[in-house]
C-alpha cells in the first residue's frame, strides 16, 4: 500500500501514472483542504475534487479542474442575472459540489467524500486532510487577501509579503494511513499551500519520520511547474528552487526526486538528503507519468 500526499494539479498527473501501474485498491491520497471554501451556496473542495475526477477518469485536462466536457449554463446565467462567480464551475461539477454540501448537513467531510467517491466507483481511499474548517491569509503589498481573491480575482499579481494559515487537526484515519504504507509519497504539489497544511498538523510530521518517504519537486528549473508556488516560497525566505523545496522536507524525506534541467543541485541536496534521483519529471503525456512512477516506487513493485 502507497499513500500520495496530495494537492490539486501536479499530484494528480502524477497519480495517473501510479494507477498504470499499481492496483487502486492499494493507493491513499491525502488531499490538502486549505483553500476549500463556499462559493454561489456550494462547498468547494477543489483540491479533493480534482483527484476525484481523476481517479474516475473524469478530469478536464486542460484545466485540471473540473470535468472534461463540462457544460457551464448555470455559471453563464448567473453572470447574466448580474450574479458573477469567483470560480468559473460547470454544471456537472456543480452536482458534484452541490452533493457534497448537502452531505455535508448530516456527515464530516470526510465521509462525504468517501460517499461520493464510491459512488464514482474509485477503489482507492481518498482522506481530506481535516474535517475542520481551515483559513488561509495572504499578506500582500495591497492588503491581506483571501486565496482565491489573490489567486482568481488579482490574478497572482500582487507581491506576497506572508503566508497564515490555521492548524487544524487530522482526519480520523489519516496518520494510520501514512504509518501502515510502505511508502508515502509526496507529489510535485506546492509546498506550501498544498504539502505544508498537511505537514502542519498535529503527528504528521512524527509519522512521516517512521515511515519511508520520497518526494518529487514541483519546481524545475528555478519555476514551478504551475501555480503560484515561487511567491509563496520566497515570502518565507525558501529559495525557489529544488534546493529549497528539499529544505522545508529535509527532516523526514528518504528519497528526492528532482529534473535532469535542475543536475547541478545534486550534489548541494546531498547533504540535506542521502538518495537524490535525477530525472524527467516534467509530465507532458502518460507515458511522462508512467516513468516518473516508475522511479519513485521502483522499490516496491
Amino acid at each position: 500500500m502507497i499513500t500520495i500526499l496530495s494537492g490539486g494539479t501536479g499530484t494528480p498527473k502524477l497519480i495517473q501514472g501510479i494507477t498504470q501501474i499499481l492496483n487502486p485498491e492499494e493507493i491513499n491520497v491525502i488531499v490538502n483542504t486549505l483553500e476549500n471554501s463556499y462559493f454561489s451556496g456550494v462547498y468547494v473542495a477543489a483540491d479533493i475534487d480534482t483527484v476525484m475526477y481523476t481517479l474516475a477518469g473524469l478530469i478536464n485536462e486542460e484545466t485540471w479542474y473540473g470535468i472534461e466536457g463540462d457544460t457551464f449554463i448555470t455559471h453563464e446565467t448567473l453572470k447574466e442575472i448580474k450574479c458573477p462567480e469567483t470560480l468559473r464551475i460547470g454544471d456537472r461539477d456543480r452536482a458534484t459540489k452541490i452533493q457534497k454540501t448537502l452531505l455535508m448537513e448530516k456527515y464530516p467531510l470526510s465521509t462525504a467524500v468517501d460517499i461520493q467517491r464510491t459512488a464514482m466507483g474509485i477503489e482507492s481511499r481518498i482522506i481530506p486532510m481535516s474535517n475542520q474548517d481551515s483559513h488561509i491569509n495572504i499578506v500582500t503589498d495591497e492588503g491581506d487577501m483571501e486565496f482565491h481573491e489573490f489567486l482568481i480575482e488579482r490574478s497572482g499579481k500582487p507581491e506576497v509579503l506572508d503566508i497564515q494559515y490555521n492548524t487544524v487537526e487530522p482526519s480520523p484515519g489519516l496518520i494510520e494511513a501514512i504509518e501502515e504504507a510502505d511508502t508515502v509519497v509526496i507529489g510535485p504539489s506546492n509546498p506550501v499551500t498544498s504539502i505544508g497544511p498537511i505537514i502542519s498538523m498535529d503527528g504528521v510530521v512524527d509519522a512521516l519520520k517512521k515511515a519511508h518517504v520520497t518526494a518529487v519537486s514541483p519546481i524545475i528549473g528555478g519555476s514551478p511547474v504551475s501555480g503560484p508556488a515561487a511567491k509563496f516560497m520566497g515570502a518565507l525566505g525558501y529559495e525557489v528552487s529544488c534546493y529549497g523545496v528539499a529544505s522545508l522536507y529535509c527532516d523526514f524525506l528518504d528519497r528526492f526526486i528532482i529534473d535532469v534541467e535542475d543536475v547541478n543541485y545534486k550534489e548541494e541536496i546531498e547533504r540535506l538528503i542521502s538518495d537524490v534521483v535525477v530525472t524527467k519529471t516534467n509530465m507532458r503525456n502518460i507515458g511522462d507519468k508512467v516513468m516518473l512512477a516508475r522511479s519513485i516506487l521502483g522499490e516496491i513493485l
